[in-house]
């Protein structure tokens, strides 16, 4: 409390002077609140690999200000549009963007996508909140926020949207290991939006859904393929399990531009291995950055566009 919110150009943005895009160092917090400026594509490039910015809609707000960078500085555009996509392999919403504004590689392109994104966010984070009943307890993994999405936040924007209707008791945050994206990132949102909330082990899911204490699993996601097979952070998949032996609906919060219908399920999705010394020095180690949630597991799957129920086949592809 007391700390105010974040605009979406406090999470990113491009700056004439330099030229550079200036992004809030995700590393940093919830410690401190350090800007990084990016003066090349190499540098943002960097950035997004070292999760100085993360979350699928963000990087994509973040590699299309890079290409606008890269042109401002008579860089070749293909080139650093090819760095920029394959500084993270999961989300879609990274080549998406590029595609965006490929053709159109201005920092003024660029700002409209990002005030888009920032709008789908409170669209969809408006028809979230419907299937929110009255007193509900809910569950989030990771971060699903405005660090997120470079504004309002799409699972993380559901609860803010529901907490403000008087329908949100409480929010069950998973640290989510092995980056504690959830402690330090989606407690420290929470904290700033005045929402009721406490930490929790990613271990201690399963028994508070035992215990009755949770009504929903809200989340976000990196890359929804065409069957409605969900990518998220690792350990999105143990909870959809859980919950749905626990009888508890599993939402998806997420924008179109997460939506990849040329991926037809989520055996096709690449998941991203980061390394080991993110767990361990000492160690041999295995450190998938996500997991896939088959479809079967997901009670909805809400966009800009409303509430999408299964067969996902078919209402994902209504779509575009």
């Amino acid at each position: 409390m007391g700390r105010r919110d974040l605009n979406p150009e406090d999470i990113v943005r491009y700056e004439e002077d330099g030229p550079k895009v200036v992004l809030l160092d995700q590393r940093r917090l919830p410690d401190e609140e350090v800007e990084l400026e990016c003066t090349t594509v190499a540098a943002l490039v960097t950035a997004i690999r070292e999760l100085a910015i993360r979350g699928a809609p963000a990087i994509g707000v973040a590699a299309a200000y890079g290409l606008a960078l890269a042109a401002a500085r008579g860089d070749d555009v293909d080139a650093a549009a090819t760095a920029l996509a394959a500084s993270r392999p999961t989300a879609v919403n990274l080549e998406w963007a590029l595609a965006e504004v490929r053709d159109d590689p201005t920092p003024k392109r660029a700002r409209r996508l990002h005030e888009a994104e920032v709008e789908r966010c409170r669209a969809m984070a408006a028809h979230a909140a419907e299937l929110f009943e009255p007193g509900t307890r809910a569950l989030t993994h990771c971060n699903a926020g405005g660090l997120a999405t470079g504004g309002y936040g799409s699972a993380v924007g559901a609860l803010r949207a529901a907490w403000e209707r008087d329908l949100l008791a409480h929010v069950w945050v998973d640290e989510t290991r092995p980056l504690l994206q959830g402690s330090r990132l989606t407690a420290w949102e929470l904290e700033a939006a005045g929402v009721p909330h406490a930490v929790i082990v990613d271990s201690a899911a399963a028994s508070l859904m035992a215990g009755g204490e949770v009504d929903c699993v809200v989340t976000g996601a990196d890359r929804i393929a065409a069957n409605g097979d969900t990518a998220n952070k690792i350990g999105t998949y143990s909870l959809a399990v859980l919950a749905a032996h626990h009888g508890i609906p599993l939402y998806v919060v997420a924008p179109s531009s997460t939506v990849d219908l040329a991926t037809a399920s989520g055996a096709d999705i690449p998941i991203e291995e980061r390394a080991g010394a993110e767990l361990t020095t000492r160690f041999p180690a295995r450190n998938p950055a996500f997991d896939v949630t088959p479809a079967g597991l997901i009670g909805a799957i809400v966009t800009e566009h409303g509430v999408q129920r299964a067969p996902y086949s078919a209402s994902l592809a209504a779509l575009v």
